[in-house]
């Protein structure tokens, strides 16, 4: 069986056209600073039904952007989206539809996501009507069974998202994107800003709707803790490009990338004794203009000649695990 969803050497880059004084002045021969940002680069990915795939890095390492291509919200500048193994590209109208209807995103700020002059009434049941999903003189049964799975009663249809907490209105997120019936779920910093406790609720009903619906997750996180307890595989990205993709539990007992290995060492952990944070020298390249080579070199405590001029292609070193590096683990760990 084909993946749900392949990235395929999927790359993004955002950018203006140069204005005609901007034009004019390369003409004359002034060199201006690059004005386009490669958020992502290269990216190849695959993702099983019934996965769920983490994805970590620093903010600003182009993770909800290639979160976004994932769910259909951006296309790439190159490289394909393949989805059940067709180019999301190719497909008609009506194809492409449908497979959006499929992979559905949840964001981080639910507040910022509902509008809020709707009723959640017609937050939740205004897609699946508009699709033909369900008729619409039972858009309110349908829409009450989907506030019933994220544990809302339906005396929350007649009410807009500023009357909710935090915690229900990302729940009147979840309800909305289990509307259209989706395979898939992509969520961008789905817990951050809830209370801890909050955030174990939620996490709580994400892993019963995959085991009640069959879902798929891209789970995008900076919260390592959060992507342990949740995800089957974590892939880490690195100022736009996949730097290590594992099995969970093989990343988090065995890192092979530096980078990774730097993240996991400064995760808190209970355990007795005092510990010293240290965190990485120096900060993130920017993508308007990335460092020749491995973008992680200049941070990279074990970094060599090598690493300054060539960038490491991903290579196997152990069971569906590969890192992107041209040293071995044990040169740093």
């Amino acid at each position: 069986m084909k993946p749900l969803l392949s990235l395929d050497a999927v790359s993004k880059r955002f950018g203006t056209s140069p204005s005609l004084a901007a034009r004019l002045a390369g003409l004359l021969g002034e060199r201006r600073p690059p004005s386009a940002v490669q958020a992502v680069t290269d990216v190849n990915l695959s993702i099983e039904a019934g996965e769920v795939v983490g994805l970590v890095g620093e903010s600003g390492c182009g993770k909800s952007t290639l979160a976004r291509l994932a769910a259909g919200l951006h296309a790439p500048s190159r490289g394909r989206v393949l989805q059940d193994g067709r180019d999301r590209a190719g497909m008609s109208a009506a194809e492409r539809r449908t497979a959006a209807l499929a992979v559905q995103m949840i964001f981080q700020d639910a507040t910022a996501a509902l509008n809020p002059r709707l009723r959640v009434l017609d937050i939740v049941g205004e897609a699946p009507v508009t699709h033909g999903l369900v008729p619409a003189r039972d858009r309110r049964a349908y829409v009450a069974e989907q506030l019933a799975r994220v544990s809302l009663g339906p005396d929350a249809m007649a009410r807009y998202p500023h009357q909710f907490s935090g915690g229900q209105r990302a729940r009147i997120g979840i309800a909305r994107a289990l509307a259209v019936k989706p395979r898939m779920l992509v969520c961008d910093e789905s817990v951050a800003a809830l209370d801890v406790s909050i955030q174990a609720q939620v996490l709580n009903l994400f892993l019963e709707l995959r085991r009640d619906l069959g879902l798929t997750y891209l789970f995008v996180s900076h919260d390592l803790g959060v992507v342990e307890h949740i995800a089957s595989r974590v892939a880490v990205m690195y100022l736009g490009r996949l730097v290590e993709v594992a099995p969970a539990e093989t990343l988090f007992a065995q890192p092979a990338h530096p980078y990774t290995i730097s993240l996991l060492a400064q995760t808190p952990k209970l355990v007795p004794g005092k510990r010293r944070f240290q965190a990485l020298p120096g900060e993130p390249p920017s993508p308007l203009a990335p460092p020749p080579g491995c973008p992680f070199h200049p941070r990279c405590p074990a970094a060599i000649a090598v690493c300054r001029t060539e960038l490491p292609l991903p290579r196997p070193v152990g069971a569906a695990h590969t890192v992107a590096c041209h040293r071995d683990r044990g040169a740093f760990g």
